[in-house]
């Protein structure tokens, strides 16, 4: 191949996985490989003198498709150059000083205020054009909403969630195929929702990173004063370190060692001059500013031997492969399971049964195969499901290859159905672990929805299955019958429409009046209505209800149960809990489980939040002693940490 092709066929692959990282929330293939085939771009752009117009190199993003409004930046946002040597970095300083800082990995945002008030906030976009998302931003768990200064003031920052909040958040999907992938998807999804009131139960933070503009104020030439000055006005500074070409290496030494422990997503720091007037006069090229340049992670990587590849069924049909590899040591923890995403990045590692691979934790967390050395292409592309024996094939989608069960009946398909089906979030049924849910059906007493509330023509066979017994069934039984009465909302989320999560099931409900009817008769044009729902969403939800099998399913199951709608209730604003923002942590003995306190908050008018922060009025934890993140927070920043005994006494509520 020629210089000039591999070049043609570097900007289509690379421009492919920016498309479907930056629009399309998934990954072809991992950081790693990005930026070394970006690298290899680079150098034979320089060595031939060619570069195509769509090239990576000189495109700052991709175009936004979304249905937001769309806003051009005052000024074009430019990512930066990079370079993975601590040498680089002081090749760059100089005889300067300049300011070292996580590189967060979120989504670029730029907020704008007038007369102290939050105005606008968009999105980078494609560095050109972003999205407005205003009121999403003012559900940020950090941001002031106002400041004291009243001139203009501009400012760029990166939204992010934590990975404390990333974890909890999947930790409550009980659906093991419906889980996120990262916190940076997440995010970048959850700012970008047409219903900021999913945006606001994601726990989204904004770090500030450079401010654009604020009149009148003398900065004294120096980023850092500018950092100080963000802070004072409240805002959340991304940490940064002051360094010199002779301190520099052990400042990323002491990140290193700190990105083990912290808790915010980065892949990895952003070096800029403190001296502003000098970094402006170096100008810029065509894609980076020459003011600043960013340093990315060598990560450890190991050898290892290929010695299986699981292919894991999942609700949806999508057959994952991951890469089981003889164990080896990365960054400090025993590593032998990888995802490999997809039948794409397969193909392209050429891999096969005991070939020699090289591994690696992404941004130090997240293991994955990062290069194939043997490149035998002998792996087996299975033909049937592992879970039902029916037919697997593989569908191609915008590019990325993927493996599908076709059989409708397979018993994955089914398992993981009923598993979310019975999960907290839905019908709340205890006792039906997914391991209990194989073996009911294997037996044939699950068919359907209806079938889980007539277990009881099963007894005698379930009280004498392994594991069961008498106790163990009355137990089931008992959470069964209690399950019978179930609000609308979750009921929806329960039957896994495609795409429908608890947030969507509630604005779904609650803009069809709760009526189960309409609910289930909606057409596309009613859903796209809805905030929250787009069109690819509406068109899935549609095609759910218009098979037969879905909605005779749905009616068997309406006659085992009775459907509530949530109570008006007049929010009394004098109550002491109307207006207070809440977390919530630990075990709790006079409700249900942690939601129902949240429920109960929420309807005197309360608010309640994933984290503890500044913002917070109460933390509601039984344990005051407690070493807890929550607790040991609270007590920093001077929060009341209450007793849920003290929590039902303000609220004058019997409960």
């Amino acid at each position: 191949m020629s210089k000039q092709d591999r070049i043609k066929e570097l900007v289509q692959l690379l421009n492919r996985a920016g498309k479907a990282y930056y629009q399309e929330s998934h990954e072809i293939m991992s950081n790693y490989e990005y930026d070394a085939l970006y690298d290899e771009l680079v150098a034979l752009e320089k060595e031939t003198g060619m570069v195509l117009a769509n090239s990576p190199t000189i495109n700052v993003g991709y175009e936004v498709l979304s249905e937001l409004p769309k806003e051009t930046h005052e000024k074009p946002m430019l990512s930066l150059d990079k370079t993975k040597e601590v040498e680089g970095l002081k090749n760059f300083l100089g005889d300067k000083e300049g300011l070292l800082s996580w590189k967060l990995d979120g989504l670029t945002i730029v907020l704008t205020y007038e007369d102290g008030k939050l105005v606008k906030a968009v999105t980078r976009g494609n560095g050109e054009v972003g999205e407005v998302v205003t009121n999403n931003a003012k559900t940020f768990k950090n941001i002031p909403l106002s400041v004291p200064f009243k001139e203009q003031l501009v400012l760029r920052g990166e939204a992010v969630i934590k990975y404390t909040d990333f974890e909890e958040i999947n930790s409550k999907i009980e659906d093991v195929d419906a889980k996120y992938k990262n916190p940076r998807n997440l995010c970048a999804g959850s700012v970008r929702q047409l219903s900021n009131e999913i945006t606001a139960e994601r726990n989204v933070n904004f770090y500030g990173f450079a401010l654009v503009k604020a009149e009148g104020v003398d900065f004294e030439n120096s980023l850092e004063k500018q950092y100080e000055f963000l802070a004072g006005l409240g805002f959340n500074v991304v940490p940064f370190k002051r360094v010199n070409a002779d301190n520099i290496a052990d400042k990323v030494a002491e990140y290193a060692k700190e990105i083990e422990t912290f808790d915010i997503p980065s892949d990895g720091l952003v070096l800029i001059y403190d001296d502003i007037k000098y970094g402006e006069s170096l100008g810029r090229t065509a894609k980076f500013p020459r003011n600043g340049i960013a340093f990315k992670w060598k990560d450890e990587t190991a050898k290892t031997k290929l010695v299986e590849m699981e292919w894991s069924p999942s609700r949806t049909g999508l057959i994952n492969p991951v890469a089981i590899f003889e164990p080896v040591e990365l960054e400090g923890t025993t590593v032998t399971r990888a995802s490999v995403h997809n039948i794409s990045i397969v193909e392209s590692l050429e891999l096969g049964i005991g070939d020699e691979i090289e591994v690696y934790k992404a941004n130090m967390i997240i293991p994955q195969i990062l290069e194939n050395h043997t490149r035998s292409g002998k792996l087996m592309i299975p033909n049937v499901c592992p879970a039902c024996g029916g037919e697997a094939t593989i569908k191609d989608a915008s590019g990325v290859k993927s493996l599908y069960c076709t059989n409708d009946k397979c018993v994955a398909k089914f398992t993981k159905k009923f598993t979310l089906f019975v999960s907290r979030d839905a019908m709340n049924i205890d006792g039906l672990s997914e391991e209990t849910l194989d073996k009911f059906i294997g037996k044939g007493f699950i068919k359907e929805y209806a079938d889980v509330y007539k277990l009881n023509r099963f007894e005698e066979e379930i009280v004498n299955m392994p594991g069961f017994g008498r106790k163990s069934y009355d137990n089931l039984i008992a959470s069964v019958n209690k399950s019978r009465k179930v609000p609308v909302f979750k009921l929806l989320y329960s039957l896994g429409v495609p795409n429908i999560g608890v947030a969507n099931a509630k604005v779904i409900s609650k803009h069809f009046d709760y009526d189960i009817d309409k609910i289930i008769g909606a057409t596309a044009d009613e859903l796209v209505s809805v905030e929250g729902v787009g069109d690819v969403m509406a068109k899935a939800y549609v095609e759910y209800f218009a098979e037969q099998d879905n909605v005779d399913a749905l009616m068997a199951l309406l006659e085992e149960i009775q459907l509530e709608k949530p109570e008006v209730v007049e929010v009394n604003m004098d109550n002491p809990v109307a207006g207070k923002t809440f977390v919530i942590t630990g075990s709790v003995n006079h409700f249900e489980n942690r939601n129902q306190v949240k429920d109960l908050i929420e309807s005197l008018g309360g608010k309640v939040t994933g984290s503890v922060t500044a913002k917070t009025d109460y933390l509601i934890n039984n344990d005051n002693m407690s070493t807890s993140s929550k607790n040991k927070k609270a007590k920093e920043l001077g929060i009341p940490i209450i007793t849920e005994e003290e929590f039902i006494k303000m609220t004058g509520i019997e409960i």
